[in-house]
């Protein structure tokens, strides 16, 4: 666990300081949905305030209205003391307030430096020169490389995560919103990151500081506040952080947030090692396989996976696993190599014909590619099922078949909706990745890649994912699990390949000394 207010920059938050934002019984509803429920909060300048909760809790919706992207159904929100509602996200700019979303909300079109100016008045001429060099100075900051002219849809989401950071960072802001700003980074650069918050606190900033990764947030909050169902239940005052070890101060917030349930129960799993027959015909083979991406070529792979196997891709982000899973989905092509599932080439074939042999894909971009925001849930359940019967016919849809489809999966996954027909967009995190778990795991899957499976997931749904994960290779299918959290590679797979600059440095059985061997491949002490 990392220690708690790191010595190396810290600051002493002052209490007395006034707050920037506050809220005063701040109250948000959806149809058949309380999202927030009469919230007292205030947000001080000088603090870092972190924000818990389950996907659901209501953390995403309060950050809306912070943003200006929604507004209170009763309460009050008060700036700097004076009541003012944030109507707009223009507004929230214009007092200081600053957001850095989950999601990517950079265009995928255009550069990094493009997306920079956007925003700018009609009259202000884009200078790029100065934006690319300010860009720069800005990453250099936390500790990233960003080439400003690249295309933003080339990069990885972790990268364009990096890249939101930046350009907040270029905006001078009073008051910094990072939503899970640490989930897409290597360990080194969450770290410095945490750093960075401290020395913005330091400096008189209000930081608001949303993670599911308790060990941060007890590291660099200097006061904690968790939601439950939409109501806050409790947190951590700076005397209290200040008062408590790092271990008692976790207990405290996981008992705010879960009460007695049990949500570690599958984390101390091991795979057993038994189950797979090498033997045995493999599921998937990959042979010399490369492909031109144009952020990271994929150099002369090679593996295999067999039935009931789960294969782990390590790796710090942005060194081609993206591009893996892209090329054996089908959703980039190959310039050499081959693809096997099951004896058969599908190295030629499509999305839908790989999809109709068993190749699964769980993306980790869940509302950019997983799914259609704006479609209900039901339709998403069956995005790559349009046209086919039985839930179309001759063109037609069959909205009853539709319909029982989704109180199906909505019954079997444990989807939490209002309704059937809700926009997916406006579902928690932790539901979009059930809706995406229950549309690649029905049917006949014989490989599943799931990439990043618990990005951005509370403590309840990383263990509801990964459980599935163990149950998709328990019932005979082989798994491709490309995850940056190595703790979560060790306790699901049984072997693990470390990808390097498009390439594999290794592969390692999941043994005792697995995790030394794996960091010696990630940092090149090991070819």
């Amino acid at each position: 666990m990392l220690d708690a207010h790191p010595s190396s920059p810290s600051t002493t938050p002052s209490t007395e300081a006034p707050p920037i934002v506050t809220f005063e019984g701040v109250t948000k509803r959806y149809p058949g949905i309380i999202a927030n429920d009469s919230i007292d909060m205030e947000f001080r300048a000088g603090e870092v305030h972190v924000l818990l909760g389950e996907n659901g809790a209501g953390k995403s919706t309060l950050v809306s209205m912070l943003s200006g992207l929604q507004q209170p159904d009763d309460g009050r929100i008060l700036i700097d003391g004076v009541e003012k509602p944030i109507s707009s996200p223009a507004e929230a700019l214009d007092i200081g307030i600053s957001t850095v979303f989950q999601h990517s909300m950079l265009v995928p079109s255009l550069t990094l430096v493009e997306n920079a100016t956007l925003g700018r008045k009609w009259w202000q001429r884009p200078d790029r020169s100065g934006t690319a060099k300010a860009m720069q100075d800005a990453a250099k900051r936390i500790g990233v490389t960003l080439d400003p002219m690249a295309v933003t849809g080339d990069l990885s989401l972790g990268e364009r995560q990096q890249a939101e950071i930046t350009r907040a960072l270029m905006r001078g802001a009073r008051f910094l919103i990072l939503d899970e700003a640490t989930a897409m980074l290597t360990p080194n650069d969450a770290a410095r990151l945490g750093e960075l918050m401290r020395r913005l606190a330091a400096e008189g900033m209000a930081v608001v500081f949303i993670t599911h990764k308790l060990n941060e947030a007890v590291a660099y909050g200097d006061r904690i506040s968790v939601l439950r169902l939409g109501k806050k239940v409790g947190g951590l005052s700076p005397e209290d952080l200040k008062s408590l070890d790092a271990q008692e101060a976790t207990n405290q917030v996981v008992r705010l947030m879960f009460g007695t349930r049990d949500t570690t129960a599958s984390a101390d799993q091991k795979p057993d090692m038994s189950t797979v027959d090498r033997g045995a015909k493999p599921s998937l083979e990959v042979l010399a396989l490369y492909a031109d991406a144009a952020r990271v070529p994929l150099s002369n792979l090679e593996f295999k996976v067999w039935p009931g196997e789960i294969l782990g891709i390590a790796g710090i982000d942005g060194n081609g696993q993206k591009q893996l899973a892209a090329a054996l989905a089908g959703q980039a092509p190959i310039s050499d190599g081959r693809i096997v599932l099951d004896g058969a080439y599908i190295d030629r074939l499509s999305i839908g014909q790989r999809r109709a042999k068993g190749l699964r894909y769980v993306t980790d971009d869940r509302l950019g590619e997983g799914t259609v925001g704006g479609f209900p849930m039901s339709i998403n359940l069956l995005l790559k099922e349009i046209g086919r019967m039985p839930y179309w016919r001759g063109g037609l849809e069959q909205p009853e078949a539709i319909r029982e489809n989704a109180r199906q999966k909505v019954k079997d996954f444990d989807i939490r909706t209002p309704s059937i027909d809700t926009p997916v967009g406006k579902l928690s995190g932790g539901n979009i990745q059930k809706v995406l778990l229950a549309r690649e795991l029905s049917g006949s899957a014989r490989v599943v890649i799931f990439e990043k499976p618990t990005y951005g997931l509370d403590l309840a749904n990383i263990s509801a994912t990964q459980m599935r994960i163990r149950e998709t290779a328990q019932n005979g299918a082989a798994v491709i699990l490309i995850s940056t959290e190595l703790d979560e590679l060790l306790s699901l797979s049984h072997r693990i390949a470390v990808m390097d600059q498009g390439g594999i440095a290794g592969i390692v059985e999941n043994t005792e000394d697995a995790r030394h061997k794996i960091g010696e491949l990630m940092s090149g002490v090991e070819k």
